[in-house]
Order: structure tokens, then sequence, then C-alpha cells
């Protein structure tokens, strides 16, 4: 990723440099271009590139982009990208289709991309200066292991904001540049080829990561604590593996901290195969992805704990590798979990609900929790319901399902709250079992469903990124790959203190 600057006025250009020019609904520019303070020249005449604008059909709609190069003079490019209305999500756009269309320009020896905020109506201030300093650290983001090298990427994004030496604006810099960070580190785990990341690597990466912050204790359980934890589902889904599965769990305990003690649980299947109903080859395929949950709670407790929050949280991730072998656990067997608990298994393919539920009762039994909120890529019905860019949110209380998204709104993450339809419990019913892992259709709110008696009666809430977990292409500040999804929300909850509610409406 580039690294980030934050500046008060657009810097003396070199021919190294490339210049964004943010153009607004209706193809507006902004005024610094058009109405440049006297004595001072534009970096580029308003004129010709009105002309550019008009020649490409550039409107100023998000996601356009125009380039025009500037021979002979600096800078080396002019890139002019839509930013629409000026909204946080339309600047998120015209952040990230600036910074993609500059490391073009780097394999060509263009090394900083120069990114003025201010567009023609108020100058950018802290919301949008963390906005787009996250939208630019998560676009120029990129995951490779070849064995050519890397094509030159970008060295440097000044951005450029008229209120950048106001303490607010440089703190929201600060916090962006740790939430991208975050972000990309949960991005890192997730794209991982499989032969790398199995449940041992996972939990070294944690430790690696997390067990130097301070405040921060990373605690690893390894098969015999978790057998004499009764963590049943962990071992059960983790035992047809060579690899045998982890429980982590990284507690960030800054001192000051209030009462509450909210845990995030994420799914950490490392790889699923399926089990022995065994998944066919394309819905195998992308299951190196089937960690973001993991990845996105151990990510968030990061960034908080970078972030000084005066707020204990605490992650756990079950982390197993769900493969076949004589050991597997198998369809109709039933399994004891952390608080005695019992499942009947009718698919093994339901994996992710098992091990999470060992580890919401873990929190809830074990940890202190006052509150609780899980993440993962649980159901394929989430995504066919909501599609590749919508979490599905479950929650027992309307405050945490609105603080959560609002906390969703202002990160720029799509959730979408669902019923907890209890007209669907029976269905989880087992003849042998407490439940049965497996109760049919609808597929996500059955599995929430399946959950929620491991979080007893505290406050929970129920992320299914499935979906948005994993992108197919490039759009605004996600790649394609694994998207970070979650991080951002969870970060934003906590900034918030963890609220059980939303922030109060206020009107005129």
């Amino acid at each position: 990723m580039p690294r980030v600057e934050l500046l008060a006025r657009l810097p003396r250009l070199t021919e190294d440099d490339v210049l964004a020019v943010p153009v607004g609904s209706g193809g507006t520019l902004p005024t610094w271009l058009t109405s440049p303070a006297p004595g001072t020249a534009p970096p580029v005449p308003a004129g010709l590139l009105a002309g550019a604008l008009q020649d490409t059909g550039n409107t100023g709609r998000p996601g356009k982009v125009t380039d025009l190069p500037v021979p002979g003079r600096s800078p080396r490019s002019v890139v002019a990208a839509g930013l629409g209305d000026g909204t946080l999500p339309h600047l998120r756009g015209y952040v990230a289709t600036a910074v993609r269309r500059a490391q073009t320009l780097a394999e060509h020896g263009a090394t900083r991309l120069v990114l003025p905020l201010d567009g023609a109506a108020a100058p950018a201030g802290a919301d949008e200066v963390r906005a787009a300093v996250e939208a630019a650290l998560l676009a120029g983001y990129r995951f490779r292991q070849t064995s050519r090298p890397h094509p030159p990427r970008l060295a440097t994004v000044t951005v450029v904001a008229t209120d950048a030496d106001d303490p607010a604006v440089v703190a929201a810099a600060r916090a962006g540049e740790v939430t991208g960070s975050a972000v990309a580190w949960a991005r890192d785990l997730v794209n991982t080829p499989p032969n790398t990341e199995d449940p041992a690597w996972l939990a070294a990466q944690a430790v690696e990561r997390l067990s130097g912050l301070p405040h921060v204790t990373v605690t690893v359980l390894g098969p015999e604590e978790l057998a004499a934890g009764g963590f049943g589902g962990v071992l059960a889904v983790g035992g047809g593996s060579a690899s045998p599965p982890r429980v982590v769990v990284a507690a960030y305990e800054p001192p000051g901290a209030g009462p509450g003690r909210p845990v995030l649980v994420g799914k950490g299947i490392t790889f699923d195969t399926g089990g022995l109903q065994i998944k066919r080859g394309p819905g195998m395929r992308e299951m190196k992805t089937d960690m973001a949950g993991g990845a996105a709670v151990l990510a968030a407790v990061d960034a908080a704990a970078r972030l000084e929050l005066p707020v204990a949280v605490t992650a756990v991730v079950p982390a197993a590798e769900n493969a076949v072998s004589g050991s597997s656990y198998r369809p109709s067997d039933v399994v004891r979990h952390v608080g005695g608990r019992t499942t009947e298994v009718r698919n093994t393919d339901a994996e992710g609900r098992m091990v999470l539920a060992d580890g919401l009762a873990h929190a809830r039994l074990h940890l202190g929790a006052t509150a609780l909120v899980d993440v993962a890529t649980l159901t394929g019905a989430m995504r066919t319901a909501l599609g590749a860019r919508t979490a599905g949110l479950y929650a027992t209380t309307d405050g945490l399902a609105g603080a959560l998204s609002t906390a969703a709104l202002h990160a720029g993450e799509r959730v979408w709250r669902m019923p907890l339809a209890e007209e669907y419990a029976d269905l989880l019913d087992s003849d042998v079992a407490d439940a049965n892992n497996a109760p049919g259709n609808p597929g996500g709110t059955t599995a929430a469903l399946f959950l929620r008696p491991f979080a007893g009666d505290l406050p929970w809430a129920h992320l299914d990124i499935a979906g948005p977990a994993r992108a197919g292409s490039d759009d605004a500040e996600v790649v394609k790959g694994g998207t970070g999804f979650g991080v951002r929300t969870l970060l934003r909850w906590l900034e918030a203190g963890a609220p059980l509610d939303p922030p109060p409406t206020v009107t005129d």
C-alpha cells in the first residue's frame, strides 16, 4: 500500500506526480482550479480540462475518469475523476478511481498521486479525510505471490484538504491510516493460499501482530486445551485434518476502560472441503476465504489497540480445517459444545455454526462477555438474498442492531437487518440432541436461530458476510479477492464505545 500524507495546500508538482481533479455532478470543476488565488497559476488550464471532460463524456458520475497527459510540464498527468454529489460513498469512489488510474501510470514512472479533496462546495472535514485515507490505502492494495517482479506501485498519496491543520482532521487521517492497515491485514490473512494458511499459521499470525501491542494479550488453545474445555464443535470439524484446530483469544484491556466487555467471535475455517458431504469443485474453489470472519475480528482488535480506544474488547477465533479423512466427523454424530449443549450433525458442510457455537458459549461462560457479536461467511442463502455487497444482520435487541447499522453506515459497509423469525425454530428440533445443524431454508435465518442459544441472555448480533467477504472484481475501495469486510463496521462500533443502542436522532 502507498504511504499517505496530509497537506493543507497543493504541493509543488514534479514530473513524477499525478494530479487528481474531483469532477462534481454536471462536470463541475473545483474552485481552486477555476478561480485560483491571485498570483498563482493553476496546474492545468481549466478550459483545457473542461474540453477533455466534454470529449470523454465525463459529467462527474462516480467511477468516470478522464486522463489528461501534460507533456513538457509538471505534473506528468492529470486524472479527472467523478466526485458525483460529494457524499462519502461518492468521495470514496473518486479516491479509489484516482488511485487505480495513478497506479497504471506508476508503471511509466509516476511515484506520487496528489489528491485534492475540496471541490466546489464546502472544504473537506474530518469525515471526508478519514474516508479518503481509507479508500486510498484500500484501493491501492494488492496481494501477489509470483516469480515475476511486482510492477511498480505508487509510493505516496498526498491528500490535500484546506483544514488539514485542524487537530480533528489530523486525528481522522490517523484513524484512516490505522483502519486501512487493519483491513489490509485482514485481506492478507484471507488471501493467503490454504497450503500455507492452516489453523496453526493463523494463530501464529495473530500472536506475531497483536501480542506486542500495549494492553493486548493473545492466548492460543491447542487440541489438549480444547478437549479439556469442551470445545466439541471445533474438535469435530477439525478432526478430519492433519492440521489440528486452534482457538485464538486476543484481548485488549486498556486501563480505565468502562465496565462493558464486548466479545467478537469470528469463524476461522481456514479451508472448507465440506467434510464427508464434500463440496463440488466450483463451490470449493474460494474456500480459503472461509475464515474471513475470524480475520475481521482480529483486525478490529488490532485497530482498537493501535488507536488506544478506551474500551475493552476480546476477539475469539475458533480455527479449523474441514477436511476429509477416516477421522472426519459424520452425519448422525452428536457433538457436545462448551457449556454442554448438544448438536446432531445432519450436514458436515454446515461446519461454521459448529465452531461458532463453541466460541459464543466460551465467551459467555468464561470471558465475562457483556455483549456478543459474531462474524462469519456462514450461508450461501445470505449471498442469494442480499447479493455480493451486503451482509445480513441478525440481533436479539433492536438497540444493538441499530448501533451496528449506524456503525456500518459510517464505515461505508452495507448491512441489512434480517428477522430472527421464531416460526422457523421448530426446524432445529432433533430426536437425539438439543438441536440439529442443518434445519433447512430459509438458510440464513435458521443458521442464526441455531446460534442464538449459545449467546444465552446476552445482547447478541450475528453478521453473515458470505456475500461481501470476497469480491470477483474491483469496485471503489473493494478489490478482487478477500475484502476485509466487517473490520470497519466493528471498529466504528468500538470507537463509539460499543453501544447497545444507536445514537439519538437529532431533529430540528
